[in-house]
């Protein structure tokens, strides 16, 4: 069992910055691969970005490409996701996500943090 625990959300302006954060414990940090995934309401959720298990490949979605940026720290169990140029339609519950395959498809999966809230004003 992984356990994870995503903070860092809140409120920011347009072109504003947050950085998140996803800690995890119960397993070997560095066996899975971690991704971000975010829902806004009444919408599917969506992939956002996916690092593999010591950070050398990373994906994104088209929709973040050259703003938003995924980083982990196996040494201290955490996966981060930098997110710039933060726009309205960013606003969602950002979800980070611990798979054991490096990959972009929700239900592979296993573990699932609680999410924290990302809304960006106009």
């Amino acid at each position: 069992q992984v356990q994870l625990v995503e903070s860092g959300g809140g409120l920011v302006q347009a072109g504003g910055s947050l950085r998140l954060s996803c800690a995890a414990s119960g397993r070997t940090f560095s066996s899975y691969a971690m991704g971000w995934f975010r829902q806004a309401p009444g919408k599917e959720r969506e992939f956002v970005a996916a690092i593999s298990w010591i950070g050398i490949s990373t994906y994104y979605a088209d929709s973040v490409k050259d703003r938003f940026t995924i980083s982990r720290d196996n040494a201290k169990d955490t996966v981060y996701l930098q997110m710039n140029s933060l726009k309205p339609e960013d606003t969602a519950v950002y979800y980070c996500a611990a798979a054991r395959s490096f990959q972009r498809i929700g239900n592979a999966y296993n573990y699932w943090g609680q999410g924290t809230q990302v809304t960006v004003s106009s």
